[in-house]
């Protein structure tokens, strides 16, 4: 799940500064999950910010719109019909929805109205950790399902690094050290002769072809 936090009103106030007419667009996504972007949200946002405009005496007029999901152009066409009416949208999807929905309609400047942190999952309620970096090249297997890339604070591939003090992070003391769970897993699993198998490292310079990445499954395609 990707997970994001909501920006400062005032930031969002700063972005439509010159806009009287915007809409405010939410997804039921991964951002309704961890509670940044879902309808209570868009209802939320937009009170703050007709309430801040009012009290700056430049009314603002805007449109709740929440979509099933921002990443997806099935869902962004259904705003065809009216986003021209309007002078800007505030999308509080994920960065990819929000630039999908910037692809889509060009002419209309999107702003993000929320911060896109990591890939992670619910810990419990009101709590969220990363716990992936998408990498392109899982090594899960090799490493008991605990991803040192994104839970390591070194993101050491073939650790553990030896700072580390009671099974906590030499960094952050808080923070649990991914090698000594790697470690406890592998165990768990009778598989600590993994540990003497070295993780070829991921090749940074070439794992992303020079630009984005992209997956083309052709038995998927039209």
């Amino acid at each position: 799940m990707i997970i994001g936090e909501g920006k400062p009103i005032k930031d969002i106030l700063f972005m439509i500064q010159n806009y009287s007419k915007v809409i405010v667009a939410g997804c039921r996504g991964c951002v309704t999950v961890c509670s940044a972007g879902g309808e209570k949200e868009v209802e939320v946002l937009s009170s703050a910010l007709a309430m801040a405009r009012e009290n700056e005496d430049k009314p603002l007029e805007i449109k709740e719109v929440t979509l099933e999901r921002q990443c997806d152009p099935e869902y962004l066409e259904q705003m065809r019909s009216y986003i021209d009416e309007y002078e800007a949208v505030v999308s509080i999807a994920c960065g990819a929805g929000i630039q999908f929905m910037a692809e889509k309609y060009p002419k209309i400047p999107i702003c993000p109205g929320i911060n896109t942190n990591f890939i992670g999952v619910t810990e419990e309620q009101g709590v969220w950790s990363e716990r992936c970096q998408a990498c392109g090249n899982c090594k899960l297997h090799m490493t008991g399902g605990i991803c040192p890339i994104a839970r390591c604070s070194k993101s050491i591939l073939n650790g553990p690094c030896g700072g580390s003090a009671d099974g906590k992070c030499e960094i952050d003391p808080e923070v649990p050290c991914a090698w000594q769970l790697i470690i406890d897993n592998l165990k768990e699993q009778g598989r600590l002769d993994q540990l003497e198998v070295i993780i070829p490292l991921n090749d940074w310079t070439t794992s992303r072809d020079g630009g984005p990445r992209k997956i083309i499954r052709e038995d998927l395609k039209l």
